[in-house]
Parts: structure tokens; sequence; C-alpha cells
């Protein structure tokens, strides 16, 4: 293999140079017979020193300009009181840095981090994956920090240059990375869950040198972008060095949970809500699946053979585990499967892996229950935090700083609030138009019950009552979502029981990318979606109980009517399908 840097020659002995040589053992002094050898190599060991091939030197000042390039974003992490430490990565300017969830567990809530300018950062934890081991964490004291380019590791390939760059052994005191550099070994390996947590799914083996210390750091490829993220090693049977196989989380992976990360919460990954298995025939077919789950109650069944997921082929268990594990909790994703050889195709929103239980803190602020793979045990340590930035950690159960969503709920409601004041109009709402269908329609909302009028049909959701129905059939609750928009743009947070900023999803109904607000109350939990290019208030989606089909609407268009604005066309989908369109005409709303 050639390897840059050196010559891919070999240098070859002169023609009949084994001859020449025994004859001059055999008459001549030991003397003469060296200076004879040294005469005779002398046209073929003595090279000027300008002498390398040019594709040489040019693949190593390219590794150098990469090296200089990526150097200044990749963090040395220390714990907080000096316990615990490992890497890190910058990845943009506000200083947002990955790591992985076991670095950081071991280093506290707030931590110091080393950039190769000498500098060593206050930083603080901003939210975590305990499933996926990432843990994101905030560098503070500056807003143009030096960051890594994302790069995309779906077009890594096996053979690709690799670097492996971090603090093994936390050799990094004076903060300058160590750099390996060896070959991508494997792509979409699937590493099992260590205990209940830390699946490393679709990660990228490596035979660059990851050691301990390593952990959290990034994966660069040979163009130095970011593709992964440095967290195991098969370690077991050679003690805690390098052997060779290393493996990092995709970069990919992790920006499908950047925003989850953001939102300061434990996060979770995805099931199905179904297992599957390989048949004789070699398919992958449902060998057990929840009737609870969206996928049973969008078609899918028991023997039906998975054909792709999340728009990816699946031809092997261990493909569907890969695809499954990239992914968020909640998301809803394309499914493709066939039956008698006929082929389906639904979009089912993923269930999470563990119970709320689970995922609770138990070990201190950020770490859940079980925590199997610490780089450093912590001891007791410490507090060493700046005064100045102990008000950006904030503990609550089921986060990892709730202050970090704190200020993403002060995003995103204003694009609530700029709908106009509905503070005050407490008496009946009164909305009224034609669907789409040019039927005339009367929604009533009041705080005693909601009803809607539709051609001769009137259904009615009493409020004093914890049952509530899917009103009207099939609509997936229709009138308790508009019970809901009303608390939204009455009380914001404070119509709610739970509120909180989730992170982001594709929309079902276009599949762009939008930021999304939970809120929670008697028991129907209904996500708020916003729209980012341009920012705007585009719909929400009710589920009056945790195993019914939702409630989904999208705003078509927001007129204005009189003082306030509201939403000029209602777009009403529930299991998949389109329910019913209301062109709204009037509005009345605080009615005595």
């Amino acid at each position: 293999m050639h390897t840059p840097g050196r010559s891919n020659h070999c240098p070859t002995l002169p023609e009949n140079s084994l001859e020449t040589l025994a004859n001059l053992r055999s008459s001549v002094t030991l003397r003469q017979l060296v200076v004879a050898m040294l005469a005779m190599f002398a046209g073929w060991t003595h090279q000027p020193a300008n002498a390398a091939e040019p594709v040489v030197v040019k693949a190593q000042q390219k590794r150098v300009n990469v090296l200089k390039k990526i150097s200044p974003a990749v963090v040395a992490i220390f714990g907080n009181g000096g316990q615990g430490g490992g890497s890190g990565v910058v990845i943009n300017a506000d200083g947002y840095a990955l790591s992985n969830f076991h670095v950081t567990s071991g280093s506290g809530d707030f931590m110091k981090c080393g950039l190769n300018d000498g500098v060593l950062y206050d930083a603080v934890i901003v939210g975590i994956d305990p499933t996926g081991d990432v843990a994101l964490i905030k560098l503070l004291g500056r807003d143009d920090f030096p960051f890594a380019t994302i790069g995309d590791s779906d077009k890594v390939k096996v053979g690709d240059w690799a670097y492996a760059i971090g603090n093994p052994f936390l050799l990094a005191t004076d903060f300058h990375p160590t750099v390996t550099y060896g070959i991508v070994s494997g792509v979409h390996r699937y590493q099992y869950p260590a205990g209940s947590f830390l699946e490393y799914a679709d990660c990228i083996q490596v035979d660059s040198s990851i050691n301990p210390g390593n952990s959290g750091g990034p994966l660069f490829n040979d163009e130095g972008e970011l593709i992964g993220i440095n967290g195991r090693g098969s370690f077991e049977k050679r003690g805690r060095v390098n052997s060779g196989a290393g493996y990092a989380i995709s970069i990919n992976q992790i920006m499908h949970f950047l925003d989850h990360l953001r939102s300061g919460r434990i996060v979770d990954h995805a099931t199905l809500g179904a297992t599957v298995t390989s048949d004789g025939h070699g398919r992958v077919v449902v060998s057990s699946i929840l009737e609870s789950s969206e996928a049973y109650r969008r078609g899918l069944r028991l023997d039906d053979e998975i054909v792709s997921f999340a728009s990816r082929n699946v031809r092997s268990v261990n493909q569907f585990k890969n695809v499954l594990g990239i992914y968020p909790k909640g998301w809803r994703l394309p499914l493709t499967y066939r039956r008698d050889e006929q082929k389906y195709s639904i979009k089912a929103r993923l269930r999470g892996v563990h119970t709320k239980a689970d995922m609770m803190p138990k070990q201190g602020p950020g770490s859940p229950p079980r925590n199997p793979h610490k780089e450093n045990p912590a001891k007791e340590r410490k507090d060493t935090t700046p005064e100045a930035y102990k008000h950006m950690f904030v503990k609550k159960a089921g986060f990892a700083n709730h202050w970090f969503n704190e200020q993403e709920q002060k995003r995103l409601l204003p694009l609530v609030i700029r709908w106009g004041d509905f503070s005050n109009l407490n008496g009946l709402w009164k909305i009224t138009g034609q669907t789409g269908d040019g039927d005339d329609f009367s929604l009533t909302l009041s705080d005693q019950g909601l009803g809607l009028q539709m051609r001769n049909d009137v259904f009615f959701q009493p409020l004093d009552s914890s049952d509530f129905l899917d009103e009207p059939p099939g609509s997936g609750g229709l009138l308790v979502a508009m019970h809901h928009l009303r608390l939204m743009l009455q009380k914001q947070a404070d119509g709610f029981s739970e509120f909180y900023y989730l992170g982001s999803e594709p929309l079902d109904l276009t599949g762009e990318m939008v930021d999304v607000l939970v809120t929670t109350l008697t028991g129907v939990e209904t996500r708020w979606y916003f729209a980012r290019n341009p920012a705007a208030f585009v719909g929400m989606s009710c589920q009056i109980t945790e195993d019914a089909e939702e409630c989904e609407i999208y705003f078509g268009t927001v007129d204005q009517f009189e003082d306030r604005f509201f939403p000029g066309q209602i777009i009403i989908r529930s299991g998949g399908r389109e329910y019913l369109r209301l062109n709204v005409s009037q509005t009345e709303l605080g009615m005595k």
C-alpha cells in the first residue's frame, strides 16, 4: 500500500553486483572491500534532498494544510475540579461543541475546555443523548470560536483517509491535540448497546489510533470535513490501548439529533414498535408488532417484508437496526413493506426506546441511571464554576440543562405573539366559513364546551370531563385541537401543565424541517410547528391519547381579521390522509 509522504519505489542492486562482491572478498583486504562497497552503492543511495516525487510533497503539504485548518476547533476537555476528561470539537462560532456522553457525565455540568490558542475556556453542558453516546456543550467567553466544517458521513467509503484528533490519555495539557492518520476500515457498523444505553448504530470503523481520552473527539475526512465523533474502540482483548479498530458516531446521525440536544433535554432514540427477523428466503420480515404503534395503525402486520425504511433499502436485520438507530424518538418516517407480492408505503411516527423513568437523571444533573462506559470515574470535586455563568445551568427533571430550553422557547414564542393580543378574549369564540366542498360551517369554542356544525351534522365536546373524544369522528379530535389553539393564543405556556422546546423534525405535510414546541394538558399532547425560512407559526398536531391517531392542523394561510391574525385556511389531516379543509370568512372572538 502506498503511504503518502514516502516513495513508492524501493532501490535495487546493480546487475551482477553479488558476483562482483564475491570476487572482491577473495582478493582484497577488508578495508578495500568496504571502500569498494561504498563506491558501488553511492550511485543509488546518494540522492539529492529535493529529489522526492512531486506527488508525495503535494500530499504531505495537503495534510499539513488540512491539520492547520481543523486543529483550532478541537477541544481538550477537563472536568470541573480536575476530574474526568476527554475530547470534543466546536461546530459553530457561538461555541457549541460535540463530545461523548460518557465523557461529559464524568466531567460535571461545568467543565474546562482548552483550544490550541492556549486558552482554557469555561464550558457548560447543554443536552445529552445517552443512547447514542453524544453530548452537546457550550464554550463560553467568545462569539467567534473557530469551528469545524460539517461533512456528509453517507459519502464515506472504505479506504478513505481519516484523521482522528483529540486528547488521548489527557496528554494535551498544552491544549494542542494529538493527530493520528489512518483509513476507514468499515462503514454502517452496528455496535450493540453496553447495558441499556450507548448503542452505536451506523457508525464508521477506522484504524486511526483511538485511545482513552480520544473519546468525544472529531473524525475528519481528507478534506478536513467533520464526518464523525470518536467514541468506542475494540479494547476488550488488549486492555485500554488502541487495537486498530475504533468506531465513530456518524455526523449525519448527530445532525438528526442536534436540535434535540440544543433543547437542553435528555433525548431518546426511536423504535418502530416492531421487531424484525430474517426468514428462510433472506427477507427481513416483521416478527412482532405492538398494536398500539402507529406503524400497526397505518397497516403494518406480522410477516410483512420490510423493503425500505427512511428511504434506505433494507436487506438485513443489521441494516434495519442501523437505520432505526440514527433517528430521534417522535420523527415520522416513510416505510415501504411488501405483502403477497404487493408493496405498500406508509409514514409512521417512531416511539421511544426508553420510558420517562429510564431517562430521569439519578446520578446528578445530566446523567441517566446507567453509565457503563465512563472515561474517568468522577470523584468528589471542588466547584470552580465562575459566578458569571452559574445562571446558565437550570436543573429540572428530564433535562440536562433547562436553561437552554428556556432560550429556545423565547426564540419561538414571538412567532405566536405577533398574531395579536388574544389574552383578554375569554368569552365565546365563533369561527365561520365554508368547507373545501362548499358547505357552510360554524365552529364554537368556549370554556364549557366545543362545537362544530357542518352540513346537517352537529358535533360536541364537553370540557367538564376528562374523556376527550375523536370529534368529528375520524378527525383525530379536531375540537380538542382547536381548544388547544385557543389556549396557545391566549396564554402560551400558562395554558398548559407542561411546555417545552422539543427540537426539530420533518413536517409530515411538506417534509421540511420545522422547530417543535410540545405542550401537555390533562393527558393531551400537542406539537406546535414553526417554519424556519421564513420564520412562521405554521401548524400543530394534537393527540388525545398516546395510542390514538393525531389531528394534524396546518395553516394554509394566516389572514388579518380586524386587528388580529388568524388562520384563513385550516387543513385537517389524520391517519395519513386529509380529512377536511375549512376556509374561514369571519371570526368573532371573546363574545359575551
